[in-house]
């Protein structure tokens, strides 16, 4: 009986030590940049002044006009305050091109990739549309010519 237990014991003991099939996983490295990553070359006056006005108006700026848009940048000295300040002034003007704040609300999904396309020149990440639909969506003062100023106002626009 005792070698009949053993044996038993043996063959369980050897049974539980077999080799398990072992799965190795391999992961490929992949480098995730933000989606402006590229942009890595600063507008010059030149093309900032003109492509805002492309932006804003749909049309393109005449030559007389750059040159005395440049020379007041240069003269303010400070370009973040010239830009806001040129922004402001675009703004205000009856002849810029703004969606109307009922069609902004109307179709966010398609004013948000509008916006991006427009002043990105790409599609906005799907964190970067969520982020801006909630704010937009929970709170009613903001309006389509704030989003647009806070698009050509950005650290993104500048580069290319």
């Amino acid at each position: 009986m005792k070698k009949l237990l053993y044996a038993f014991i043996a063959l369980a003991l050897l049974s539980s030590c077999q080799s398990e099939d072992k799965y190795v996983y391999e992961l490929n490295a992949v480098e995730v940049l933000p989606a402006n990553a590229n942009k890595n070359k600063e507008k010059t006056i030149e093309q900032f002044i003109s492509i805002l006005y492309a932006n804003l108006f749909q049309k393109a700026l005449s030559a007389d006009d750059m040159v005395e848009i440049r020379k007041l940048i240069e003269s303010i000295g400070d370009k973040e305050v010239a830009y806001e300040i040129l922004i402001s002034n675009y703004m205000n003007r009856p002849d810029v091109i703004l969606p109307r704040n009922e069609d902004m609300r109307a179709d966010l999904d398609a004013f948000l990739e509008e916006t991006y396309k427009r002043f990105f020149i790409r599609i906005p990440s799907q964190a970067e549309k969520a982020f801006l639909k909630n704010m937009i969506e929970s709170d009613p003062n903001i309006t389509a010519e704030m989003v647009y100023f806070s698009f050509a106002l950005s650290e993104e626009y500048r580069f290319y």
